[in-house]
């Protein structure tokens, strides 16, 4: 049934809360996407917080201190209520997987505006960075941490430092490497909007690529991709699922993402 200039009926009033309480997140979901009806929106957004307050923890957790907890949170629900009117169910999207990349986007663009990251690490990162860069040029292969280490003219365990410390840089310059053209990188047509037929190839080809570079990583750094990324586990949480030190997974995840961007890299500038 639709009101007036064929718009959907808003039919919030047909509800009440008891009943609304009843309805799992999905069909609340549908009757938001079929009703169009704003008073709608808030109750659906406050069924995914814990996915929000998830995302913050698991990036919270990267780098001691960025942010509080609360202010990631708030950035977080702000996107996901946006990504509410973005969703489209007939795309075959889940809806967690939907607003889970807008939620963590709206946490790095925070940390991108709020500039958490102290220079000294910023600086660091950038040296480790073009150490990486260097030696993969010049040996056709990713260098080992003795290595990359020694061109630093530092000890092991103070790159090992340095490398956990860089974990958010690391997240902010990958994530830069598909959303500034300016800097290198390509714009990554998005999933759930709908784009021209090469747009669509363009996703495919660059998540393949993707996926090839996850694939070329050792084995416990595709581990601790797979549950920060696809279990959004926190680094304390995936440090107890492995049985290491939380500063080790740190130095695990920012290597798998230095290969990554290496690789990726490589894609963008047309060497591989």
């Amino acid at each position: 049934m639709t009101g007036p200039g064929n718009q959907p009926e808003l039919r919030t009033l047909s509800y009440t809360q008891a009943e609304l309480d009843a309805m799992s997140k999905e069909d609340l979901l549908l009757l938001y996407k079929s009703s169009g009806c704003q008073d709608l929106k808030w109750p659906l957004a406050l069924r995914y917080v814990g996915l929000v307050k998830s995302i913050a923890l698991q990036v919270r957790g990267i780098y001691s201190s960025f942010a509080q907890v609360d202010d990631i949170i708030n950035e977080g629900v702000l996107a996901l209520v946006g990504a509410v009117d973005k969703f489209d169910p007939d795309k075959g999207i889940k809806f967690e997987t939907f607003v889970s990349k807008r939620i963590r986007g709206a946490v790095i663009d925070l940390a991108r505006r709020q500039d958490w990251v102290p220079r000294s690490v910023r600086r660091k990162a950038r040296e480790i960075d073009q150490a990486s860069v260097e030696l993969f040029a010049e040996l056709g292969r990713y260098p080992t941490d003795e290595e990359i280490a020694g061109r630093l003219g530092i000890t092991q365990d103070q790159y090992q430092e340095d490398l956990a410390n860089s974990s958010l840089c690391n997240i902010l310059s990958l994530d830069s490497i598909f959303d500034d053209p300016e800097q290198g990188g390509m714009d990554v047509p998005d999933s759930g909007s709908v784009g021209r037929p090469e747009d669509s190839l363009l996703r495919r080809e660059l998540l393949d690529t993707l996926t090839e570079g996850i694939t070329s990583l050792r084995e416990n750094e595709q581990l601790v991709v797979s549950l920060y990324y696809k279990k959004n586990l926190s680094m304390k949480e995936i440090a107890q699922v492995m049985e290491v030190s939380e500063p080790r997974i740190s130095q695990i995840h920012s290597r798998a993402i230095q290969k990554l961007k290496l690789y990726m890299n490589r894609y963008i500038n047309g060497e591989a």
